[in-house]
């Protein structure tokens, strides 16, 4: 087996890119790469709580010129203040001749984001891990297709699902979420 991993250990970078397949692919069968990659993601602290995805998503039937504004004012109005606005389909509108068929296969119509913070939050977060400041600024994407408008939202209760400040996280994260929904519910008036 030395002799294998030793093989592996050269030849994988032969080909000028490393690949986990590659190396362990000699050792272990499928099955068995599959089980130990899966035990693997399961120590990393990395699984997902049963039933929570890591991004909230909520779409609304509304144009984007309409959701925006509304959930601008609600991240604002629950002090989380928005401090940078890319537009993100202008930006990449500029490489559509580019990157010719390969340009906005879902065919959506505007990407926007809202990045924010809140300071008091930050400082909680700071004080009990710090490591978790890097999800400081927080972020939302927008997008729409076909008049509807979809925010998503990474929460921040997956990222730090071991962070000691997983208390102030999930308030962060209910805070935010709350935040969008008063926005759409808005748009409904």
């Amino acid at each position: 087996m030395l002799k294998q991993i030793t093989r592996f250990s050269f030849g994988a970078f032969s080909g000028g890119a490393f690949s986990a397949g590659a190396f362990f692919g000699g050792i272990f069968s499928g099955s068995a790469l599959r089980g130990i990659s899966l035990a693997a993601f399961m120590l990393t602290g990395s699984a997902i709580e049963a039933g929570q995805s890591t991004i909230y998503k909520q779409t609304v039937d509304a144009p984007m010129d309409k959701v925006y504004p509304a959930v601008y004012k609600t991240l604002e109005e629950a002090k989380f203040f928005v401090v940078f606005e890319p537009k993100i389909s202008k930006m990449l509108s500029r490489f559509s001749k580019k990157w010719g068929d390969n340009y906005n296969q879902s065919k959506l119509s505007s990407i926007r984001s809202m990045v924010f913070c809140n300071g008091w939050y930050a400082n909680a977060v700071s004080n009990v891990d710090p490591d978790m400041l890097a999800l400081c600024p927080l972020r939302i994407g927008l997008y729409e297709k076909q008049g509807k408008t979809t925010i998503v939202f990474v929460r921040p209760t997956v990222a730090g699902a071991q962070s000691a400040a997983k208390s102030v996280l999930k308030e962060v994260e209910d805070d935010v979420i709350k935040a969008i929904k008063a926005g759409i519910e808005g748009t409904k008036g």
